[in-house]
């Protein structure tokens, strides 16, 4: 599996960005502390929960600061966006179907999928249910 490819999961993006998050200085120190930046994965169901989590929170201040983080993502270079068609949505309800063990969400479940999909071995997160279905997690 490659490492210069990594996953984007919303508890990093939001915990990047969300100051008041218990995971913000761990996030910043990570991201600022990146001497090369790998090619980054996510998904418009990430994009859709980072959106929605600044969104309902906060009034005007956190409408504002959804779209700025909605637009930035869409509009990186350095972020590949795949959009979840039908086909990976029934993979990933597939997946959440086998899990009757595991509390994961359908977001999560894509995830995992597209990751398997693409190879990839680490997912900046910090959600153990990445750890749970074989991947490493940053920070």
């Amino acid at each position: 599996m490659d490492e210069r490819e990594v996953f984007l999961d919303t508890g990093y993006l939001i915990a990047l960005e969300n100051a008041d998050d218990a995971n913000h200085p761990v996030a910043r120190e990570y991201w600022t502390g990146l001497r090369t930046r790998p090619a980054f994965t996510t998904t418009s169901y990430v994009l859709d929960e980072v959106v929605t989590f600044f969104n309902v929170r906060g009034g005007e201040p956190g409408h504002r600061k959804a779209v700025e983080l909605g637009e930035r993502l869409l509009g990186s270079p350095s972020i590949l966006l795949v959009h979840v068609d039908e086909t990976l949505l029934r993979r990933g309800l597939r997946l959440l179907r086998e899990r009757t063990d595991r509390r994961y969400s359908l977001t999560e479940c894509v995830s995992f999928v597209l990751m398997r999909e693409r190879n990839l071995a680490v997912a900046y997160a910090f959600d153990c249910h990445f750890e749970q279905e074989g991947f490493s997690k940053k920070p």
